[in-house]
């Protein structure tokens, strides 16, 4: 099971880290004034987190199955541990955001000219990828400057609750499936309820304000330049989400039981 668990939690990271890179595509396509191009790129980014997820969600099941062999297994334990993965993900997004930020700069750039993902596949040469060295930042935030930014203090809330629900949504159903054998199969499939309170949110509150952050960014140049940061602070948000997972994972997991013996 140590094997199985380090693949899931490889998955979980890798989803969490292409999810919140997608901040780099969109300041990418602000600085060049191209977000049209730039969001068409965010499909890679969501075939990368699905791929990832369609491989670690039946991976991740396999241990509800196995705690009902063993009831020793320490079936919790292995779903916080999948938690903290996610949350490192989002943290290795952080630290490699300045550098993809260039990297899809050059990426936005090269669609333009190529005018298809496939053809702007086949042009990329060994000496091109040798040279993606030169666009290899550290990550800089300076917390005192984050008041200036102007982002609500409730949109920055909302964005990390929206991301606890959405880190948690499958791990607690499967858990609720655990704690309720006889309603297994129900509770398992249930995720979709947790998902979609955090759907509602993200679809009222975070997308909006998010499109309207962007949009000033490519009608204001002195805005342009504080857009980094704010991104920067939005993936901080998602990391505190993430963190605030661990609490609400049992919590949730009930919730869904309770609303499956409603059903």
């Amino acid at each position: 099971m140590t094997n199985s668990l380090i693949v899931v939690c490889l998955l979980t990271m890798i989803i969490h880290t292409a999810e919140t890179l997608s901040y780099s595509v969109r300041y990418a396509g602000v600085k060049l004034n191209k977000i049209a191009i730039a969001l068409s790129l965010t499909g890679i980014i969501v075939l990368v987190s699905r791929t990832a997820n369609m491989i670690q969600a039946p991976l991740t099941a396999k241990f509800v199955d196995y705690a009902k062999v063993d009831q020793g297994f320490p079936l919790l334990n292995y779903f916080r541990i999948i938690l903290l993965a996610s949350s490192l993900g989002t943290l290795i997004a952080i630290a490699l955001f300045p550098t993809f930020v260039g990297l899809f700069e050059r990426v936005i750039s090269k669609l333009e000219v190529e005018g298809s993902i496939p053809k702007l596949l086949t042009s990329v040469t060994i000496s091109q990828l040798k040279n993606t060295r030169k666009y290899i930042r550290k990550p800089k935030m300076r917390l005192y400057n984050i008041r200036y930014l102007g982002i609500p203090k409730r949109f920055l809330v909302m964005n990390i609750f929206v991301t606890a629900f959405y880190t948690v949504g499958v791990l607690s159903s499967l858990y609720a499936a655990h704690l309720v054998p006889h309603l297994s199969t129900t509770a398992s499939q249930a995720s979709g309820m947790i998902n979609g309170i955090a759907t509602i949110l993200l679809t009222i509150f975070i997308d909006p304000q998010l499109g309207i952050i962007t949009h000033k960014a490519t009608e204001n140049v002195a805005y342009r330049d504080q857009l980094g940061k704010i991104y920067m602070l939005l993936m901080g948000s998602r990391f505190l989400g993430t963190l605030l997972g661990q609490l609400v994972f049992v919590p949730a997991a009930h919730l869904i039981i309770m609303l499956v013996k409603l059903i």
